[in-house]
């Protein structure tokens, strides 16, 4: 039986994970943790996550589990664990050996308490939910039942596995805790992207723009910044955290809500049908600093330390034109036309566009900051190698499962040198790409 508090007087906790988009769900927390400044431990349980979305963790107050799991997306709840047990009689001998000083404040007489019986991967009967509770009588609750405003909640959870051809008749293991807080989940249908007010055909979901803030640990009075802003979906869900939002996008149509509708029902945008619009539709408009039009390929900010975090979705030409500013023989604007020239765009190729995104990211990013973006693999072939090179402080932290391409989210352990060697690798192959367009002879 794992002890109560571990060696450094840490309490234990269970996080009950969202059973979707597992490979992100951990590199989540551990993000809000360091946005929240909280010192976090993941213990190994042994559990295969993937069929089992329990993850036991250890944090030294309970503020701090309530920071973490006030932020999540991607979590259904936090417990503070009591016990556990793969027997309903291990279950009990574990709750029995719960040290009387940690439980007792729950316990008196002039509190209130209910339960909770849940069940991951089977539905429960009542009767099987009343049995349940029934067997926990030896508990010395001496408080009152309040089904509906009790001051504290206490968790039966029992974990039958993701599989629904080889479901047990028992559970492969119960838990048992109190209730200290539910993700935010109902927070997605509330940035819904069908509800905001300016949406275009590549607008991100709510809820993966959440995670991906997360990801970036964006934090209250921090900047962020889109290169690729398009409508705003990113900015939206930073300025949820507090940051100051600011972004560039080379198409001034979706900038500025101009020409077609990409709703079913309306011709053409309205008139107030922007970016700025979809922060004061949520009450974030206080925190927008501005968007400008600019190709992100050429940056036009001085060469220092701008943002806490780039959080970004770059189009790779899949369902939007991957574009800058350019023309195939080169040719320059005279500069008495360059008051009305329009400039000109050329095809953008993955490979420069994700080089000059970590150049801008070496270049602006701050000390410790952090880039976030999506980036479309063959999973099969897909690599911590092949993504940014042997020597790069870049690591990967998941993408999902498919014979397809599918985008994978990646963030920087941290940036220590705004001119660092995460690039060199990017400009030598581009530069050995060049070269070989150079020497190949067409037949």
């Amino acid at each position: 039986m794992a002890a109560p508090i571990c060696s450094t007087g840490w309490r234990r906790y269970l996080l009950w994970l969202a059973h979707e988009h597992l490979e992100f769900r951990i590199p989540e927390i551990q993000s809000i943790a360091q946005a929240v400044g909280a010192h976090l431990e993941i213990c190994d349980s042994g559990y295969d996550l993937k069929s089992h979305p329990f993850v036991e963790l250890r944090l030294p107050s309970e503020e701090d589990a309530r920071k973490i799991i006030g932020r999540s997306f991607l979590s259904r709840c936090l417990l503070e664990l009591w016990g556990t047990g793969q027997t309903k009689e291990e279950l009990h001998e574990t709750l029995r050996d719960y040290p009387t000083d940690l439980s007792a404040p729950y316990m008196q007489k002039d509190t209130s308490f209910r339960y909770h019986v849940a069940a991951f991967g089977k539905t429960l009967t009542m009767k099987r939910k009343k049995d349940i509770i029934d067997a926990l009588d030896f508990l010395p609750f001496q408080g009152r039942v309040d089904l509906k405003n009790a001051e504290h909640t206490f968790y039966i959870l029992e974990d039958y596995g993701d599989d629904p051809t080889r479901t047990p008749e028992e559970p492969y293991r119960t838990f048992f805790g109190r209730w200290i807080g539910d993700g935010q989940r109902k927070l997605i249908d509330k940035y819904a992207v069908r509800k905001r007010h300016h949406i275009g055909e590549t607008s991100m979901d709510a809820g993966l723009s959440f995670v991906m803030a997360n990801m970036a640990a964006t934090k209250r009075n921090s900047v962020v910044f889109d290169p690729f802003v398009g409508t705003g979906s990113l900015l939206v869900s930073s300025a949820h955290f507090g940051s100051y939002v600011m972004g560039t996008d080379i198409d001034s149509h979706i900038v500025h809500g101009w020409g077609r509708s990409t709703r079913h029902n309306k011709k053409w945008r309205g008139e107030d049908e922007n970016i700025r619009a979809n922060l004061r539709q949520y009450g974030l408009e206080h925190r927008y600093l501005d968007v400008l039009i600019s190709d992100a390929a050429r940056s036009v900010w001085r060469p220092c330390q701008l943002f806490d975090a780039i959080v970004t979705d770059p189009p790779y030409g899949i369902r939007e034109a991957s574009q800058r500013v350019g023309t195939k023989d080169n040719n320059f604007v005279r500069e008495e036309d360059c008051d009305w020239h329009s400039p000109t765009k050329t095809a953008y190729t993955l490979s420069d566009l994700l080089t000059d995104l970590l150049n801008y990211a070496a270049q602006h990013l701050t000390v410790h900051g952090r880039l976030v973006y999506w980036l479309p693999v063959y999973r099969p072939e897909f690599s911590q190698l092949t993504s940014a090179g042997d020597s790069s402080p870049w690591r990967r932290s998941g993408s999902t499962r498919s014979l397809t391409p599918r985008r994978s989210l990646l963030t920087p352990t941290e940036n220590t040198t705004p001119s660092g060697t995460s690039t060199c690798c990017w400009q030598k192959r581009r530069n050995r790409n060049r070269e070989r367009k150079k020497t190949h002879k067409p037949r």
